[in-house]
């Protein structure tokens, strides 16, 4: 039989740097660290939130170089030489067309998946599914409200795109 993948020989933590919102860091990290743990507890962006912890409500999707992500199961490790996008380095210059959109079709109530709805609406704008609200509904999917806000979500994406 071959190895069974253990840890044992593996180092305690690894030396990372990785881009955050365009500014560079290098850390010291376990490997078993999430990128949402690290985002929220060793760089204080509170801006994406930490819901389910197991990828299924989408309140901690962030960009890794462009593409969608749920940090609470993407090991921080795996950010080494890319760019982190958070919900605080979108609105930098104002906020994005789409953080406006969300205020002007009242796409938010509690205001804690938003973060998350916001990237992975971002997200959706860019890969070409939010053509239609069946695809756009489709591909926001991963992302949940417990507050219900759904049509006002689809109609912000759906006026960006």
């Amino acid at each position: 039989m071959g190895d069974c993948g253990t840890l044992a020989g593996v180092a305690n933590e690894l030396s990372v740097a990785f881009g955050v919102n365009g500014e560079r860091h290098k850390l010291t990290l376990d490997p078993r660290e999430s990128l949402l743990d690290v985002l929220r507890e060793r760089l204080a962006l509170f801006g994406t939130k930490k819901g389910c912890d197991q990828g299924q409500c989408g309140a901690c999707t962030v960009h890794l170089d462009g593409r969608r992500v749920v940090s609470c199961l993407t090991p921080a490790v795996q950010a080494a030489g890319h760019e982190v996008t958070t919900i605080e380095g979108i609105g930098r210059d104002g906020l994005h067309p789409l953080q406006r959109a969300f205020v002007e079709h009242d796409a938010l109530q509690c205001g804690y998946c938003t973060p998350g709805q916001i990237m992975s609406g971002i997200a959706c704008i860019a890969e070409g599914h939010a053509g239609d609200d069946d695809s756009a509904r489709e591909y926001m999917s991963g992302n949940i409200c417990r507050c219900g806000a759904y049509a006002g979500i689809l109609q912000a994406v759906r006026e960006v795109a």
